[in-house]
Protein backbone atom coordinates (compact mmCIF):
# COMPACT_ATOMS: atom_id res chain seq x y z
CA UNK A 1 0.00 0.00 0.00
CA UNK A 2 1.21 3.52 -0.81
CA UNK A 3 -0.47 6.86 -0.07
CA UNK A 4 -4.18 6.83 0.73
CA UNK A 5 -6.83 9.50 1.31
CA UNK A 6 -6.19 11.81 4.26
CA UNK A 7 -7.32 10.06 7.43
CA UNK A 8 -7.55 6.48 8.70
CA UNK A 9 -9.16 4.69 5.72
CA UNK A 10 -6.00 2.97 4.44
CA UNK A 11 -5.00 1.91 7.95
CA UNK A 12 -8.40 0.29 8.47
CA UNK A 13 -8.29 -1.28 5.01
CA UNK A 14 -4.87 -2.79 5.72
CA UNK A 15 -6.10 -4.16 9.04
CA UNK A 16 -9.00 -5.98 7.38
CA UNK A 17 -6.74 -7.35 4.65
CA UNK A 18 -4.50 -8.81 7.37
CA UNK A 19 -7.51 -10.42 9.04
CA UNK A 20 -8.37 -11.95 5.67
CA UNK A 21 -4.92 -13.60 5.63
CA UNK A 22 -2.93 -11.16 3.50
CA UNK A 23 0.52 -9.86 4.42
CA UNK A 24 0.34 -6.07 4.19
CA UNK A 25 3.14 -3.51 3.86
CA UNK A 26 2.58 0.24 3.78
CA UNK A 27 5.17 2.67 2.40
CA UNK A 28 5.06 6.19 3.86
CA UNK A 29 6.74 9.27 2.42
CA UNK A 30 6.18 11.78 5.25
CA UNK A 31 5.03 12.06 8.84
CA UNK A 32 1.37 12.36 7.82
CA UNK A 33 1.52 8.99 6.07
CA UNK A 34 3.22 7.48 9.13
CA UNK A 35 0.69 8.80 11.66
CA UNK A 36 -2.20 7.30 9.69
CA UNK A 37 -0.50 3.89 9.30
CA UNK A 38 -0.09 0.84 11.51
CA UNK A 39 3.38 0.37 12.99
CA UNK A 40 3.40 -3.25 11.84
CA UNK A 41 4.42 -3.48 8.21
CA UNK A 42 5.26 0.22 7.86
CA UNK A 43 8.18 1.12 5.57
CA UNK A 44 9.49 4.69 5.68
CA UNK A 45 10.89 6.03 2.43
CA UNK A 46 13.33 8.70 3.59
CA UNK A 47 15.29 8.97 0.36
CA UNK A 48 14.80 11.40 -2.50
CA UNK A 49 12.07 11.18 -5.14
CA UNK A 50 14.80 10.25 -7.61
CA UNK A 51 15.64 7.20 -5.45
CA UNK A 52 12.04 5.99 -5.36
CA UNK A 53 11.79 3.88 -8.55
CA UNK A 54 14.74 1.66 -7.58
CA UNK A 55 13.64 1.51 -3.94
CA UNK A 56 10.11 0.58 -4.99
CA UNK A 57 11.32 -2.18 -7.29
CA UNK A 58 13.54 -3.47 -4.50
CA UNK A 59 10.57 -3.67 -2.11
CA UNK A 60 8.58 -5.59 -4.73
CA UNK A 61 11.40 -8.11 -5.08
CA UNK A 62 12.33 -8.44 -1.38
CA UNK A 63 8.76 -8.79 -0.06
CA UNK A 64 7.39 -10.87 -2.91
CA UNK A 65 4.67 -8.29 -3.55
CA UNK A 66 1.65 -9.50 -5.54
CA UNK A 67 -0.66 -6.46 -5.30
CA UNK A 68 -0.21 -2.68 -5.16
CA UNK A 69 -2.95 -0.56 -3.50
CA UNK A 70 -3.00 3.24 -3.79
CA UNK A 71 -5.23 6.31 -3.90
CA UNK A 72 -5.09 8.04 -7.28
CA UNK A 73 -2.74 7.04 -10.06
CA UNK A 74 -1.40 10.40 -11.29
CA UNK A 75 0.90 11.69 -8.54
CA UNK A 76 4.54 11.00 -9.52
CA UNK A 77 5.38 8.46 -6.79
CA UNK A 78 2.27 6.46 -7.68
CA UNK A 79 2.82 6.63 -11.43
CA UNK A 80 6.38 5.34 -11.02
CA UNK A 81 5.25 2.55 -8.70
CA UNK A 82 2.54 1.51 -11.17
CA UNK A 83 5.09 1.32 -13.98
CA UNK A 84 7.34 -0.90 -11.82
CA UNK A 85 4.37 -3.06 -10.80
CA UNK A 86 3.26 -3.63 -14.38
CA UNK A 87 6.79 -4.69 -15.35
CA UNK A 88 6.58 -7.41 -12.70
CA UNK A 89 2.99 -8.46 -13.39
CA UNK A 90 1.76 -7.06 -10.06
CA UNK A 91 -1.97 -6.29 -9.82
CA UNK A 92 -2.66 -2.56 -9.33
CA UNK A 93 -5.68 -1.51 -7.23
CA UNK A 94 -6.70 2.16 -7.48
CA UNK A 95 -9.08 3.98 -5.13
CA UNK A 96 -10.40 7.37 -6.12
CA UNK A 97 -13.15 9.80 -5.18
CA UNK A 98 -16.49 8.52 -6.42
CA UNK A 99 -17.45 9.04 -10.03
CA UNK A 100 -20.97 9.22 -8.59
CA UNK A 101 -20.14 11.17 -5.44
CA UNK A 102 -21.04 12.07 -2.77
CA UNK A 103 -22.16 8.70 -1.41
CA UNK A 104 -19.89 6.44 -3.45
CA UNK A 105 -16.15 5.84 -3.77
CA UNK A 106 -14.38 4.47 -6.85
CA UNK A 107 -12.42 1.21 -6.98
CA UNK A 108 -10.73 0.11 -10.23
CA UNK A 109 -7.70 -1.84 -11.36
CA UNK A 110 -4.79 -0.50 -13.44
CA UNK A 111 -6.00 3.12 -13.58
CA UNK A 112 -8.70 5.68 -12.81
CA UNK A 113 -10.19 8.82 -14.39
CA UNK A 114 -8.52 9.30 -17.79
CA UNK A 115 -6.62 6.02 -17.32
CA UNK A 116 -9.75 4.02 -16.49
CA UNK A 117 -11.01 1.09 -18.55
CA UNK A 118 -14.24 3.08 -18.85
CA UNK A 119 -12.54 5.42 -21.33
CA UNK A 120 -12.42 2.73 -24.01
CA UNK A 121 -15.76 1.06 -23.27
CA UNK A 122 -18.77 1.68 -25.48
CA UNK A 123 -22.30 1.99 -24.19
CA UNK A 124 -23.29 -1.15 -26.12
CA UNK A 125 -20.63 -3.15 -24.22
CA UNK A 126 -22.01 -1.86 -20.92
CA UNK A 127 -25.58 -2.74 -21.89
CA UNK A 128 -24.52 -6.27 -22.81
CA UNK A 129 -22.84 -6.69 -19.41
CA UNK A 130 -25.99 -5.45 -17.67
CA UNK A 131 -28.24 -8.10 -19.17
CA UNK A 132 -27.79 -10.21 -16.02
CA UNK A 133 -28.76 -7.41 -13.63
CA UNK A 134 -32.13 -6.42 -12.19
CA UNK A 135 -30.75 -3.87 -9.73
CA UNK A 136 -32.81 -0.73 -9.11
CA UNK A 137 -30.76 2.45 -9.02
CA UNK A 138 -30.80 4.68 -5.94
CA UNK A 139 -31.58 8.37 -6.36
CA UNK A 140 -28.71 10.81 -6.68
CA UNK A 141 -27.89 12.20 -3.21
CA UNK A 142 -28.17 15.97 -2.93
CA UNK A 143 -25.11 16.71 -0.81
CA UNK A 144 -21.48 15.81 -0.21
CA UNK A 145 -21.42 13.31 2.61
CA UNK A 146 -18.30 14.17 4.63
CA UNK A 147 -16.93 17.59 3.67
CA UNK A 148 -16.10 18.71 7.23
CA UNK A 149 -14.19 15.49 7.92
CA UNK A 150 -12.40 15.83 4.58
CA UNK A 151 -11.16 19.33 5.43
CA UNK A 152 -10.29 18.34 9.02
CA UNK A 153 -8.17 15.35 8.02
CA UNK A 154 -6.48 17.39 5.29
CA UNK A 155 -5.47 20.08 7.80
CA UNK A 156 -4.31 17.47 10.34
CA UNK A 157 -2.26 15.58 7.75
CA UNK A 158 -0.46 18.71 6.58
CA UNK A 159 0.16 19.80 10.17
CA UNK A 160 2.04 16.54 10.85
CA UNK A 161 4.05 16.98 7.67
CA UNK A 162 4.85 20.61 8.46
CA UNK A 163 5.68 20.24 12.16
CA UNK A 164 7.05 16.70 12.59
CA UNK A 165 8.72 15.76 9.31
CA UNK A 166 12.33 15.62 10.52
CA UNK A 167 12.69 11.98 9.52
CA UNK A 168 11.60 12.76 5.97
CA UNK A 169 13.86 15.68 5.04
CA UNK A 170 13.92 14.64 1.38
CA UNK A 171 10.14 14.62 1.02
CA UNK A 172 8.75 16.82 -1.75
CA UNK A 173 4.96 17.23 -2.14
CA UNK A 174 3.38 16.35 -5.48
CA UNK A 175 1.80 19.81 -5.67
CA UNK A 176 3.47 23.16 -6.34
CA UNK A 177 2.89 24.65 -2.87
CA UNK A 178 5.00 23.89 0.18
CA UNK A 179 3.55 21.84 3.01
CA UNK A 180 3.38 24.95 5.19
CA UNK A 181 1.39 26.78 2.55
CA UNK A 182 -0.96 23.80 2.17
CA UNK A 183 -1.54 23.71 5.94
CA UNK A 184 -2.26 27.43 6.12
CA UNK A 185 -4.78 27.13 3.29
CA UNK A 186 -6.57 24.24 5.02
CA UNK A 187 -6.58 26.13 8.33
CA UNK A 188 -7.86 29.31 6.71
CA UNK A 189 -10.65 27.36 5.03
CA UNK A 190 -11.70 25.86 8.36
CA UNK A 191 -11.73 29.28 10.05
CA UNK A 192 -13.54 31.00 7.17
CA UNK A 193 -16.32 28.42 6.85
CA UNK A 194 -18.93 30.57 8.70
CA UNK A 195 -18.16 33.63 6.53
CA UNK A 196 -18.18 31.62 3.33
CA UNK A 197 -21.50 30.05 4.31
CA UNK A 198 -23.10 33.51 4.53
CA UNK A 199 -21.57 34.61 1.21
CA UNK A 200 -22.74 31.39 -0.43
CA UNK A 201 -26.27 31.74 0.91
CA UNK A 202 -26.55 35.32 -0.38
CA UNK A 203 -25.21 34.45 -3.84
CA UNK A 204 -27.43 31.38 -4.15
CA UNK A 205 -30.51 33.34 -3.03
CA UNK A 206 -29.89 36.00 -5.73
CA UNK A 207 -29.64 33.29 -8.40
CA UNK A 208 -32.56 31.13 -7.32
CA UNK A 209 -34.96 34.06 -6.93
CA UNK A 210 -33.57 36.27 -9.72
CA UNK A 211 -36.11 35.13 -12.29
CA UNK A 212 -33.53 34.75 -15.09
CA UNK A 213 -32.44 31.66 -17.07
CA UNK A 214 -28.86 30.65 -16.26
CA UNK A 215 -26.11 28.28 -17.31
CA UNK A 216 -23.87 26.66 -14.71
CA UNK A 217 -20.08 26.31 -14.94
CA UNK A 218 -18.64 23.63 -12.64
CA UNK A 219 -15.16 24.68 -11.59
CA UNK A 220 -12.53 22.27 -10.30
CA UNK A 221 -9.40 22.49 -8.19
CA UNK A 222 -6.59 23.74 -10.37
CA UNK A 223 -4.17 21.35 -8.64
CA UNK A 224 -6.47 18.32 -8.95
CA UNK A 225 -5.02 15.34 -10.80
CA UNK A 226 -8.03 15.05 -13.14
CA UNK A 227 -7.64 18.64 -14.27
CA UNK A 228 -3.84 18.57 -14.60
CA UNK A 229 -3.41 15.11 -16.15
CA UNK A 230 -6.59 14.75 -18.20
CA UNK A 231 -7.25 18.17 -19.74
CA UNK A 232 -5.45 20.54 -22.09
CA UNK A 233 -5.87 23.64 -19.90
CA UNK A 234 -2.83 25.15 -18.20
CA UNK A 235 -4.95 26.79 -15.51
CA UNK A 236 -8.53 27.13 -14.33
CA UNK A 237 -8.36 30.78 -15.42
CA UNK A 238 -7.90 29.68 -19.03
CA UNK A 239 -11.06 27.58 -18.76
CA UNK A 240 -13.24 30.25 -17.19
CA UNK A 241 -12.13 32.83 -19.77
CA UNK A 242 -13.11 30.37 -22.52
CA UNK A 243 -16.52 29.96 -20.89
CA UNK A 244 -17.11 33.71 -20.60
CA UNK A 245 -16.03 34.34 -24.20
CA UNK A 246 -18.38 31.60 -25.43
CA UNK A 247 -21.24 32.87 -23.28
CA UNK A 248 -20.82 36.46 -24.48
CA UNK A 249 -20.75 35.30 -28.09
CA UNK A 250 -23.64 32.85 -28.09
CA UNK A 251 -26.01 33.09 -25.12
CA UNK A 252 -29.31 35.00 -25.40
CA UNK A 253 -28.96 38.45 -23.85
CA UNK A 254 -31.38 37.71 -21.03
CA UNK A 255 -29.47 34.60 -19.90
CA UNK A 256 -26.96 34.62 -17.04
CA UNK A 257 -23.93 32.44 -16.26
CA UNK A 258 -23.09 31.04 -12.80
CA UNK A 259 -19.62 29.85 -11.81
CA UNK A 260 -19.70 27.39 -8.94
CA UNK A 261 -16.40 26.81 -7.15
CA UNK A 262 -15.31 23.37 -6.00
CA UNK A 263 -16.30 22.70 -2.36
CA UNK A 264 -12.60 22.44 -1.40
CA UNK A 265 -11.48 25.57 -3.27
CA UNK A 266 -9.04 27.31 -0.91
CA UNK A 267 -8.07 30.46 -2.76
CA UNK A 268 -4.73 29.37 -4.20
CA UNK A 269 -6.08 30.17 -7.69
CA UNK A 270 -7.45 33.70 -8.18
CA UNK A 271 -10.75 32.52 -9.59
CA UNK A 272 -13.17 35.20 -8.37
CA UNK A 273 -11.01 38.19 -9.51
CA UNK A 274 -10.43 36.55 -12.90
CA UNK A 275 -14.17 36.04 -13.41
CA UNK A 276 -14.93 39.61 -12.36
CA UNK A 277 -12.24 41.19 -14.57
CA UNK A 278 -13.11 39.13 -17.65
CA UNK A 279 -16.84 39.81 -17.26
CA UNK A 280 -16.15 43.54 -17.11
CA UNK A 281 -13.95 43.35 -20.21
CA UNK A 282 -16.75 41.62 -22.12
CA UNK A 283 -19.44 44.02 -20.83
CA UNK A 284 -21.52 41.26 -19.20
CA UNK A 285 -20.71 41.79 -15.50
CA UNK A 286 -24.38 42.14 -14.51
CA UNK A 287 -25.09 38.66 -15.95
CA UNK A 288 -22.21 36.82 -14.25
CA UNK A 289 -22.36 35.21 -10.79
CA UNK A 290 -19.87 33.37 -8.56
CA UNK A 291 -20.83 30.88 -5.84
CA UNK A 292 -18.24 29.66 -3.38
CA UNK A 293 -18.83 25.91 -3.00
CA UNK A 294 -22.00 24.65 -1.33
CA UNK A 295 -24.65 22.20 -2.50
CA UNK A 296 -24.79 21.66 -6.22
CA UNK A 297 -28.36 20.34 -6.32
CA UNK A 298 -29.95 23.69 -5.47
CA UNK A 299 -28.27 25.36 -8.44
CA UNK A 300 -28.79 22.47 -10.83
CA UNK A 301 -32.52 22.44 -10.16
CA UNK A 302 -32.91 25.76 -12.00
CA UNK A 303 -30.09 25.57 -14.55
CA UNK A 304 -30.56 25.41 -18.33
CA UNK A 305 -27.23 23.65 -18.99
CA UNK A 306 -23.79 23.06 -17.49
CA UNK A 307 -20.16 23.28 -18.62
CA UNK A 308 -17.13 21.62 -17.04
CA UNK A 309 -13.62 20.40 -17.80
CA UNK A 310 -14.07 16.87 -16.44
CA UNK A 311 -15.58 17.28 -12.98
CA UNK A 312 -17.37 14.27 -11.50
CA UNK A 313 -20.22 16.70 -10.81
CA UNK A 314 -21.02 16.35 -14.50
CA UNK A 315 -22.70 13.08 -13.53
CA UNK A 316 -25.27 14.97 -11.45
CA UNK A 317 -25.96 17.19 -14.45
CA UNK A 318 -26.62 14.19 -16.68
CA UNK A 319 -28.73 12.48 -14.03
CA UNK A 320 -31.11 15.45 -14.21
CA UNK A 321 -31.25 15.31 -18.02
CA UNK A 322 -29.52 18.68 -18.46
CA UNK A 323 -27.26 19.43 -21.44
CA UNK A 324 -23.56 19.09 -20.56
CA UNK A 325 -20.47 20.35 -22.40
CA UNK A 326 -17.25 18.74 -21.12
CA UNK A 327 -13.78 19.75 -22.34
CA UNK A 328 -11.46 17.30 -20.61
CA UNK A 329 -11.07 13.54 -20.72
CA UNK A 330 -13.73 12.09 -18.43
CA UNK A 331 -15.14 8.61 -17.89
CA UNK A 332 -18.64 9.91 -18.72
CA UNK A 333 -17.66 11.68 -21.96
CA UNK A 334 -19.77 9.45 -24.20
CA UNK A 335 -21.32 10.82 -27.41
CA UNK A 336 -24.75 9.55 -26.38
CA UNK A 337 -25.08 12.08 -23.58
CA UNK A 338 -22.29 14.69 -23.62
CA UNK A 339 -22.42 17.57 -26.12
CA UNK A 340 -19.45 18.40 -28.37
CA UNK A 341 -20.94 21.62 -29.77
CA UNK A 342 -18.79 24.76 -30.11
CA UNK A 343 -19.33 26.70 -26.91
CA UNK A 344 -21.21 29.71 -28.42
CA UNK A 345 -23.58 27.25 -30.13
CA UNK A 346 -23.98 25.30 -26.90
CA UNK A 347 -25.00 28.40 -24.93
CA UNK A 348 -27.37 29.42 -27.73
CA UNK A 349 -29.12 26.03 -28.10
CA UNK A 350 -27.64 23.24 -25.93
CA UNK A 351 -28.35 19.65 -26.95
CA UNK A 352 -29.99 17.49 -24.33
CA UNK A 353 -28.49 14.10 -23.42
CA UNK A 354 -30.03 10.74 -24.26
CA UNK A 355 -31.44 10.16 -20.80
CA UNK A 356 -32.05 6.45 -21.30
CA UNK A 357 -28.44 5.98 -22.42
CA UNK A 358 -27.14 7.82 -19.38
CA UNK A 359 -29.28 5.75 -17.01
CA UNK A 360 -27.80 2.58 -18.48
CA UNK A 361 -24.31 4.02 -18.03
CA UNK A 362 -25.01 5.01 -14.44
CA UNK A 363 -26.50 1.57 -13.76
CA UNK A 364 -23.29 0.00 -15.07
CA UNK A 365 -21.11 2.10 -12.72
CA UNK A 366 -23.23 1.21 -9.70
CA UNK A 367 -22.87 -2.47 -10.51
CA UNK A 368 -19.09 -2.29 -10.94
CA UNK A 369 -16.64 0.37 -9.77
CA UNK A 370 -18.81 2.49 -7.45
CA UNK A 371 -18.84 1.33 -3.81
CA UNK A 372 -21.35 2.85 -1.35
CA UNK A 373 -19.56 4.87 1.34
CA UNK A 374 -16.74 7.38 1.64
CA UNK A 375 -13.17 7.85 2.82
CA UNK A 376 -13.50 10.49 5.52
CA UNK A 377 -16.49 10.07 7.84
CA UNK A 378 -16.63 7.07 10.19
CA UNK A 379 -20.03 6.09 8.78
CA UNK A 380 -18.84 6.34 5.18
CA UNK A 381 -15.77 4.20 5.92
CA UNK A 382 -17.90 1.50 7.53
CA UNK A 383 -20.01 1.15 4.38
CA UNK A 384 -16.98 1.29 2.10
CA UNK A 385 -14.92 -1.32 3.97
CA UNK A 386 -17.76 -3.85 3.88
CA UNK A 387 -17.15 -4.37 0.18
CA UNK A 388 -13.69 -2.96 -0.59
CA UNK A 389 -11.69 -5.82 0.94
CA UNK A 390 -13.56 -8.54 -0.95
CA UNK A 391 -13.21 -6.59 -4.21
CA UNK A 392 -9.44 -6.33 -3.73
CA UNK A 393 -9.15 -10.05 -2.99
CA UNK A 394 -11.38 -11.09 -5.90
CA UNK A 395 -9.73 -12.74 -8.90
CA UNK A 396 -11.46 -10.40 -11.37
CA UNK A 397 -11.75 -6.64 -11.48
CA UNK A 398 -15.28 -5.22 -11.03
CA UNK A 399 -15.92 -4.87 -14.77
CA UNK A 400 -14.99 -8.45 -15.62
CA UNK A 401 -16.81 -9.76 -12.55
CA UNK A 402 -20.09 -8.35 -13.83
CA UNK A 403 -19.67 -10.09 -17.19
CA UNK A 404 -18.79 -13.42 -15.56
CA UNK A 405 -21.67 -13.17 -13.09
CA UNK A 406 -19.38 -13.04 -10.05
CA UNK A 407 -20.00 -9.43 -9.01
CA UNK A 408 -21.01 -9.12 -5.36
CA UNK A 409 -24.53 -7.84 -4.55
CA UNK A 410 -24.45 -4.13 -3.77
CA UNK A 411 -25.73 -2.69 -0.53
CA UNK A 412 -27.65 0.56 -0.72
CA UNK A 413 -26.66 3.57 1.32
CA UNK A 414 -29.60 5.60 2.56
CA UNK A 415 -28.89 9.32 2.83
CA UNK A 416 -29.59 10.76 6.27
CA UNK A 417 -29.55 14.53 6.66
Amino acid sequence: MLQGPHGPFFRQLGGLLRKAGAEVWRVGFNRGDEVFSDRDGFIAHTGTPEDWPSVCDGIFAEKGITDLVLYGDSRPIHAKAIAAARARGITVHVFEEGYLRPYWATYERDGSNGNSRLMSMSLSEMRTALERSEMEMPKAPARWGDMREHVFYGALYHFFVMAMNGRYRNFRPHRDLSVGQEFRLYLRRLLMMPVHRIERWAATWRIRFGGFPYHLVLLQLEHDASFRAHSDFASMTDFLVLCLDGFAAGAPRHHHIVFKAHPLEDGRANIAPAIRDTARRLGIAERVHFVRGGKLARLLDGARSAVTVNSTSGQQVLWRGLPLRAFGRAVYSKPEFVSFQPLPDFFAAPRRPDQRAYRDYRHYLLETSQIPGGFYSARGRRFLLRQAVDMILAAEDPYDALVSGKAAPRQQLVAVE
